[in-house]
Order: C-alpha cells, then sequence, then structure tokens
C-alpha cells in the first residue's frame, strides 16, 4: 500500500502527516478519510479547484490528468507543473509527497 506524506499546512495539518491508501484512492478521498479536511467544493465531481493539490514527490506514479482536469488546473491558484486536482489524481504503487496550498478560489469561504 502506497504512502502519503502531506507537508505541514497552517490550517489542515500543521505537523504534517504520513497515511497509506491502496492502489486506486484518490488523493483526496485518502486525505478525507485520515482526518485532513481538504476543500472539496464540487464534491469530487472535477468541477472546481478547491482540492488542488502539488504533488512534491511521485507525481509520475499517479495516472495521468485527464483534458477536463488540466483545463480545471488552469484556475487553480499557485498553479505549478506538479499540480493536481486531488479528487481526480489516483495513487499508484509507489509513495507519493504532496503540499496542500495555503489558498484555494473557493467563495464560499471567503471572508467577506
Amino acid at each position: 500500500m502506497p504512502a502519503i506524506t502531506v507537508l505541514p499546512h497552517p490550517e489542515y495539518c500543521p505537523q504534517g502527516a504520513r497515511l497509506q491508501a491502496p492502489t486506486g484512492t484518490s488523493l483526496c478521498e485518502a486525505l478525507l478519510d485520515n482526518g485532513i479536511e481538504i476543500e472539496h467544493a464540487c464534491e469530487m465531481s472535477c468541477a472546481c479547484t478547491t482540492c488542488h493539490v502539488v504533488v512534491r514527490q511521485g507525481f509520475e506514479s499517479l495516472n495521468p490528468p485527464s483534458e477536463e482536469e488540466e483545463d480545471m488546473l488552469d484556475k487553480a491558484w499557485g498553479l505549478e507543473p506538479q499540480s493536481r486536482l486531488s479528487c481526480q489524481a489516483r495513487l499508484g504503487t509507489r509513495d507519493v509527497t504532496i503540499e496542500i496550498p495555503r489558498y484555494s478560489i473557493n467563495h464560499a469561504r471567503e471572508r467577506h
């Protein structure tokens, strides 16, 4: 079972975390199943960018992004070449290290 190392995030995972999930599990599902409450405003339907993560290690072990995911990622805050929507990125057989960006584009959570 591959391991997911989550780098520290001030809100979701201040100390960072290391967890395991079965191959084929989405990163978003794995995070939520392990108490890391990453945003997922579209309920994991690839219709927003709130679950955006940056894969710091193991990017090539994930399933390839679909064209729909790539189009949606263009709208993500802090987009990097190793960015993925965690609801669409499925674990392969190797370990991954991810970083949850500090901000997301989620109008429902903005404090106006």
